[in-house]
């Protein structure tokens, strides 16, 4: 049977990574995961008590309406209140399927087939991938260390594009927008009559300042987040889009035909999530101590051209002193000192052979060993 060309994308690397690190450890050895960003914290207590309880309630919990539980949402509209001082109407919020949910909708609504939207390189690779399975096309703007690898204003003035999406935190690099610097994309996207898309799942994961959202700027802009990452829930596939009013039907439409709803014992589990904060900042005290940790032995260990994250769990490192293969130098660290990094290619295709990602979500004990790792391997190397 045909394949069809939307999908075509190209293959998430860190995914195979990943299975080469399965593949070592089904042999015996001990692997240490610095690929993969996925939080080692588990779902905070009171989220998996709220969907024990519902269980033994003997909740069919069957269909919700399509913009998600009621409560959940206005739990939600809550936390922007706690969070950036935002009074924002729980209806222009919509639970999805995962932060990924909340992609193609976003796309899908704003977006007609063959429209270009713009984003920062390196940036996460699915991005570009849902944008071309969509008949979009994807507009890569090349960042340097210079901007913190995040797109400014004057990379998008000579340029024709009908959306722009940033990160913040950002993948793979963790670094953030100041206000002023959000607000400079903001302006600059609107001026040219453009929709202003903002990914914040790594919001509440900042060692640097304080997370700026979108919404603390302008109510005409579509802002994804997710229960993934500052929450540990990334297998409940539990995400929200926050969207101006008039958006709001046509993306609810849409999610209605697409998915129905959001699963709903995910959606009870992660209402309990927002009652669980003090865990949750015990959580991101284990990523700021790993991150500490990073900072201090990744250039120890050689590894010393890095860009200081903000954010999330992640350190972008320029290896081009190195080698002009990371794929190939990812797979050597990987099978000579069993520590799995992710090649900086699924980020950025054209400068990604000189960079690799290190991922610190992993438990603190495992990120001590992986850099004692890393350290050995660099001096054997010479």
């Amino acid at each position: 049977m045909r394949n069809s060309r939307r999908g075509e994308v190209d293959p998430f690397i860190v995914m195979e990574v990943m299975e080469a690190s399965a593949a070592a450890e089904q042999e015996g050895r001990h692997i240490i995961h610095m690929e993969v960003g996925q939080p080692s914290t588990p779902a905070p207590a009171a989220a998996r008590d709220a969907l024990a309880q519902a269980l033994k309630d003997e909740d069919p919990l069957g269909y919700t309406v399509t913009p998600g539980l009621p409560a959940l949402r206005q739990g939600i509209a809550d936390l922007y209140g706690k969070w950036y001082g935002i009074d924002l109407d729980p209806g222009r919020i919509i639970i999805t399927p995962g932060s990924s949910g909340a992609f193609l909708l976003a796309f899908i609504a704003l977006f007609d087939a063959g429209q270009r939207v713009a984003m920062g390189r390196p940036g996460y690779p699915s991005y570009r991938q849902i944008i071309r399975a969509l008949d979009l096309e994807a507009l890569e703007i090349e960042t340097g260390e210079e901007n913190r690898f995040q797109p400014v204003p004057d990379d998008l003035k000579d340029l024709d594009f009908d959306g722009l999406m940033i990160a913040s935190p950002g993948n793979p690099t963790g670094t953030m927008l100041g206000r002023d610097e959000m607000a400079g994309l903001i302006g600059a996207s609107q001026a040219k009559g453009a929709a202003f898309l903002s990914d914040e799942i790594y919001h509440g994961l900042h060692f640097e300042g304080r997370s700026v959202s979108a919404l603390e700027i302008s109510d005409d802009v579509v802002v994804i987040n997710s229960f993934s990452k500052y929450f540990s829930m990334t297998g409940w596939r539990v995400g929200w889009l926050v969207l101006p009013e008039e958006n709001v039907k046509q993306v609810e439409r849409l999610a209605q035909n697409m998915f129905i709803c959001a699963p709903h014992a995910a959606q009870v589990a992660a209402l309990g999530a927002l009652s669980g904060f003090d865990e949750l900042e015990g959580h991101h005290a284990v990523y700021a101590r790993n991150r500490q940790l990073m900072m201090e032995g990744l250039p120890q260990a050689g590894f010393d051209r890095i860009a200081p994250p903000d954010g999330a769990f992640y350190v972008y490192a320029d290896v081009s002193h190195l080698t002009d293969d990371s794929r190939a130098f990812a797979r050597q660290i990987l099978d000579e000192a069993g520590v799995a990094v992710t090649p900086g290619l699924d980020f950025d295709p054209i400068r990604g052979h000189h960079t690799l990602r290190f991922s610190y979500a992993q438990n603190t004990e495992a990120i001590e060993e992986g850099l004692e790792r890393l350290s050995t391997f660099m001096a054997k190397r010479g």
